[in-house]
C-alpha cells in the first residue's frame, strides 16, 4: 500500500460524525491487542491550555530521560504531527503500516454500521505507535470533554483538567459546572486529579472526584484569577507565581508541598504559567509513583524547551506579529491580557474562526482592536467572514473589513501596520496554521537531470504511480516542490498547464484537513508568467507567487547567504577547519589537547587557507561521555584567547550556552551547536552577542548508535525539522544570514542517508540560510574506504561534491587538501575571484 492510499483511507473516516463514548475506541484497541497496556498513560483535559500543558509535560519527561509519546490535536500541517515519539512526528511509513493492519477491521465494522470515526482511529493509531516504539509514558490530550472522549478508553496513571469554560454546550452541558463534571471523569483511579480550575468549576470537580490537587496562582499577574478568593487561588496545593515577561519568555516559579522550581517559559502569559504548574504537578505525581525520576533541573529545562507553535507565538517585532489559536472568549481574554505586556500603537486583528463559536464573546474579549480583518480558513467548518465581521462591528469600535483567505488578510494587515503596531492572528488553530505558512512553507528547488531523477522527485511528493509515469518527462528541467492548500493546488495546476508547464499534485485526498505536496515543473519564462498571473488572485495565491519569485530569484537581487560580512557570503564555499582540544575525538583524539599544540595547529590551518577555525572541547562521537561545563571551558578558552588575533573567524563547537558565552567573551566569532539549540539559552546567547550560529539537525548528541531512526525522505524530514529550529533562532533576534544550517551527516543517519543528504544538499537552500556540510572522515564513507581505513581522499571528494551542490561552508580536518578541492570547483564554474591566482 502506498502512503497516499493509506492516508485517503484514514481521511475517508471523516464521513462518520463525531460521537460520545469510548466503546468504538476500546474495540479498536482490543483488535490491536491493547497496546495501551504496555505503557503508562497521562490524560490532559480542559477548555483551554490542554495542548500546551501536554507539550510541557512531554518536554519535562524527555529531559528526565524517558521515551515519551505525545498525542494532540489538531495538526497544523501534516496529520502525523498529532502523534509524536520523542519529539518526532509519526512517519508516513508508520501510518501506512497501521492502515494496512486495520483496513480489514475498518471494512468489517463499517458493514456492521459501527466503524470507528477519524478521531477514534487516530487515537488507536497513537496507542499502536507508542506500543511499537516502546515508549515509557504517553501524554494524551483529550479531544472534547472527558468522560465520553475517545482517549478515555485508556486507564491513566495521572490526569489533569487545566481550565473550564463554556464550550461544546450541545455535548457537554449548558453550565460551567456541568462541563467540569464531565471533564473531571478523566481522573485516575489511585491518585488525585490535577486541576487549575477555579470557582464553580472547581466546586463541581470536587463533588465529582473528591479532593483534587489544585494548582493556583499568586502574584499580581494572576490577580484576575483570584477575584473570588476560592481555594483554587487562595490556598492551592501547588502554587504558581508569574513574574511577568522577560523578552519573549515568561518568568515562572512553581512550588509544591516538598519541591519547587524557577524557570522561564517560551509560552507567554499568566495562563501558561498556570499550565506549567499543572504539567509540573503531573510530572511530580509520576515521580512519586516511581514511574519517572524527575528532578528540579528536568522541570526547569523541560518547561523552558516546551515550544508549541501557534500559542502566543511571536513571529516578528517591527511590527509585532503574534499568532494564537485562541478559539473561545476565555482564550481570547488570556491573549488580550498577555498582549498588554507589550507596547504598541494600533492593534490589527486577523480573525478566522470555526462555526458554532461564541463570536460576540470573542469580540468583547478583544475589544481593544483598532482594525479587524475577518477571513475564512480553508475548512468546511469555517464560519463565514461576514458573520465574524458582524460580531466585531457590534461588540467593538474597530474598523472592520473582510478578506477571503487568511494569508490575504495577513498580508493586508502587515502592509497596513506601522513598525510600532501589532498584528494578531487569532480565532482558531486552523487560521494560525494558514498564517504560519508565511514563515514555514518551503519552496524546495530540485536538480532534475534525468527521467529516473524525475520519477523519484514526483514519488517523494506522494504523486500516484500513474501520475508519475505520465509527468516524469516534463520534470526534467526547473522543478519546485512545496505544500499548498488543495484549492491552491488546483489553481496552480490549471495555470501551469495553460502556460505549457505542469504541476503534479499529491494523491492524498486530504480535502480541507491539511496542505498537499505539489511539484511544479516549468521554464523560468513560464514561472515568470505564472507569478504575474498569481498577483492579485484570492485564496492566498498572491503571497504564494511572491514566495516562488523569491526562491527562484526572479526580479530580485541576491539573498540568503550573500548577506552579511561573513566568509561564506557570496558565491564561494568557505572552509572551516576542525580543532578538537579533546582527548577522545574520533579522528584526532588527544593530538591537540595541549594548548600549545592546538595553537600551532590553528596557525597551520590558517596558513593553509581556512576561513574559520572551529574549536571544540567535547567529543560527540558514539558513546562519548559528557564533559562538565567547567572542564570544557578550561579546554577551549585558553586556545580561543591565543588564536583570536589570527586572520580567520573563530568558532566554538559546543552544546552548552554557558561554554558558548565564555568562548565569545574570549574572542570567538560564531557558535556551532550540534544539538540544534537543545540548550534553551543558546539562541539567546547568539542573539545577545549578535553572532552567527550553526544549527545542526541531530537526533542525539553524542550519537546513540543503538537508536533506530526512520526517515520517510531524509532530506524532506531534515528540512522540516530545521525549519522550526531556524524559527527559534529568528525569534531570538538573529537574521537568516546568521543562521547556518547543518543537515548533521552521521548524526542519526545511515551512511546511505548521509550520502543522499550530501548529494541533495542544494535542496537545503529552501530554508533561506547558509548551508554547512560536516562530512570529514565520517563513517558515511565506509562503503568507499581503502584498506587502511583512511577517509582523507573520500572527504576531499565529498568536499568537491558539496561545493558543486552549493554548500556555503565545509567543515574539515585537512584544510589544505579541501581548500584545493573547493578552489577547483569554483574555478571550473567560473568564479572570477580566482582570476590571477597561481
Amino acid at each position: 500500500m502506498e502512503y497516499h492510499e493509506a492516508a485517503n483511507t484514514l481521511f475517508d473516516l471523516r464521513r462518520y460524525a463525531t460521537r460520545p463514548g469510548t466503546d468504538a475506541t476500546a474495540a479498536l484497541l482490543s483488535h490491536l491487542d491493547d497496546p495501551q497496556e504496555d505503557f503508562h498513560c497521562v490524560q490532559v483535559a480542559g477548555s483551554n491550555g490542554k495542548g500546551s500543558t501536554a507539550r510541557m509535560l512531554a518536554s519535562v519527561l524527555a529531559e528526565a530521560g524517558l521515551s515519551v509519546g505525545l498525542y494532540t490535536s489538531p495538526h497544523l500541517d501534516y496529520v502525523g504531527e498529532r502523534i509524536r515519539v520523542d519529539g518526532r512526528p509519526l512517519s508516513k511509513a508508520a501510518l501506512t503500516a497501521f492502515v494496512e493492519t486495520v483496513e480489514p477491521y475498518l471494512t468489517e465494522t463499517a458493514a456492521d454500521g459501527a466503524s470507528p470515526t477519524f478521531f477514534e482511529t487516530l487515537t488507536g493509531l497513537a496507542c499502536w505507535e507508542f506500543g511499537r516504539q516502546d515508549v515509557d509514558v504517553a501524554v494524551l490530550e483529550v479531544g472534547i470533554g472527558g468522560a465520553q472522549d475517545a482517549t478515555s478508553a485508556v486507564y491513566p496513571v495521572a490526569s489533569a483538567v487545566t481550565s473550564v469554560t463554556l464550550e461544546h454546550t450541545a455535548v457537554l452541558g449548558d453550565t460551567v459546572a456541568e462541563i467540569a463534571r464531565d471533564k473531571a471523569q478523566v481522573a485516575p483511579a489511585d491518585r488525585p486529579l490535577v486541576t487549575a480550575a477555579t470557582g464553580s468549576a472547581l466546586d463541581a470537580i470536587e463533588e465529582t472526584v473528591g479532593q483534587p490537587l489544585v494548582v493556583g496562582g499568586a502574584g499580581p499577574s494572576l490577580a484576575s484569577d483570584a477575584a473570588n478568593g476560592d481555594r483554587g487561588t487562595a490556598d492551592p496545593d501547588v502554587r504558581v507565581e508569574y513574574g511577568g515577561r522577560d523578552g519573549l519568555e515568561g518568568i515562572v516559579h512553581v512550588a509544591g508541598p516538598d519541591w519547587d522550581v524557577s524557570t522561564h517559559l517560551p509560552l507567554l502569559g499568566a495562563h501558561q504559567a498556570r499550565n506549567a504548574g499543572v504539567a509540573a504537578a503531573l510530572a511530580r505525581q509520576l515521580a512519586d509513583a516511581g514511574i519517572a525520576d524527575v528532578g528540579t533541573e528536568d522541570l526547569a529545562r523541560g518547561l523552558r524547551n516546551a515550544h508549541w507553535p501557534g500559542r502566543f507565538e511571536v513571529m516578528g517585532r517591527e511590527p509585532l506579529v503574534v499568532l494564537d489559536g485562541a478559539h473561545n472568549p476565555g482564550g481570547c481574554a488570556a491573549v488580550a491580557e498577555t498582549l498588554e505586556t507589550f507596547e504598541y500603537d494600533d492593534l490589527h486583528l486577523v480573525v478566522g474562526a470555526m462555526a458554532d463559536k461564541d463570536l460576540r464573546g470573542m469580540a468583547r474579549a478583544l475589544s481593544v482592536a483598532d482594525r479587524v480583518i475577518a477571513c475564512e480558513p480553508d475548512r468546511a467548518r469555517a464560519e463565514e467572514k461576514d458573520a465574524i465581521a458582524r460580531a466585531f462591528e457590534t461588540e467593538t469600535d474597530a474598523t472592520v473589513e473582510t478578506r477571503a483567505a487568511v494569508r490575504d488578510a495577513l498580508e493586508d494587515a502587515l502592509d497596513a501596520a506601522g513598525p510600532d503596531d501589532c498584528v494578531l492572528v487569532v480565532g482558531s488553530l486552523y487560521a494560525v496554521a494558514e498564517a504560519r505558512t508565511r514563515w514555514t512553507r518551503t519552496q524546495t528547488p530540485t536538480i532534475v537531470d534525468a527521467i529516473d531523477e524525475a520519477s523519484e522527485t514526483l514519488a517523494r511528493a506522494d504523486v500516484t504511480d500513474a501520475g508519475t509515469w505520465r509527468m516524469r518527462g516534463k520534470a526534467v528541467h526547473r522543478v519546485l516542490k512545496t505544500r499548498v492548500r488543495p484549492r491552491q493546488a488546483q489553481y496552480l495546476k490549471e495555470e501551469l498547464l495553460s502556460l505549457g508547464g505542469e504541476c503534479a499534485v499529491s494523491g492524498v485526498d486530504a480535502a480541507d484537513e491539511e496542505p498537499v505536496p505539489v511539484v511544479t515543473m516549468a521554464t523560468m519564462a513560464q514561472y515568470k508568467r505564472l507569478i504575474e498571473k498569481l498577483a492579485g488572485q484570492p485564496y492566498g495565491l498572491a503571497p504564494l507567487g511572491e514566495e516562488i519569485r523569491e526562491t527562484l530569484g526572479i526580479g530580485s537581487g541576491p539573498t540568503g547567504s550573500d548577506e552579511g560580512d561573513y566568509p561564506w557570503a557570496g558565491d564561494r564555499t568557505a572552509v572551516m577547519g576542525i580543532l578538537n582540544v579533546t582527548p577522545d575525538s574520533f579522528h584526532d583524539g588527544g593530538e591537540f589537547a595541549a594548548t600549545d599544540d592546538a595553537v600551532a595547529r590553528a596557525r597551520e590551518m590558517a596558513e593553509a587557507g581556512a576561513d574559520v577555525i572551529d574549536v571544540g572541547g567535547e567529543s560527540t562521537r558514539p558513546g562519548a561521555d559528557p564533559v562538565p561545563v567547567e572542564a570544557e571551558i578550561e579546554r577551549v578558552v585558553p586556545v580561543i584567547e591565543a588564536i583570536a588575533d589570527l586572520d580567520v573567524r573563530v568558532s566554538i563547537d559546543t552544546r552548552k550556552a554557558t561554554v558558548a558565552r565564555a568562548a565569545l567573551e574570549a574572542g570567538a566569532d560564531l557558535l556551532n551547536d550540534v544539538s540544534g539549540l537543545a540548550d534553551p539559552e543558546m539562541r539567546l546567547v547568539a542573539a545577545a552577542f549578535d553572532v552567527p550560529v550553526v544549527v545542526m539537525h541531530s537526533i542525539d548528541a553524542p550519537v546513540d548508535p543503538d537508536r533506530d531512526v526512520h526517515y520517510d525522505d531524509v532530506v524532506d524530514d531534515v528540512i522540516a525539522d530545521l525549519t522550526e529550529r531556524v524559527l527559534l533562532a529568528e525569534k531570538a533576534g538573529l537574521e537568516r544570514s546568521q543562521i547556518i544550517v547543518d543537515p548533521g551527516l552521521g548524526f542519526g543517519k545511515s551512511a546511505a542517508e548521509s550520502l543522499e543528504l550530501l548529494d541533495r544538499a542544494g535542496e537545503l537552500r529552501a530554508l533561506g540560510c547558509p548551508i554547512l556540510i560536516g562530512h570529514s572522515h565520517k563513517s558515511m564513507f565506509a562503503p568507499v574506504e581503502r584498506e587502511d581505513g583512511d577517509r582523507r581522499e573520500a572527504t576531499v571528494a565529498g568536499t568537491a561534491l558539496a561545493a558543486e551542490r552549493g554548500a556555503d561552508v565545509v567543515r574539515v580536518h585537512d584544510v589544505a587538501a579541501n581548500r584545493a578541492a573547493v578552489d577547483v570547483v569554483h574555478a571550473a564554474t567560473g568564479d572570477e575571484s580566482l582570476d590571477g591566482e597561481g
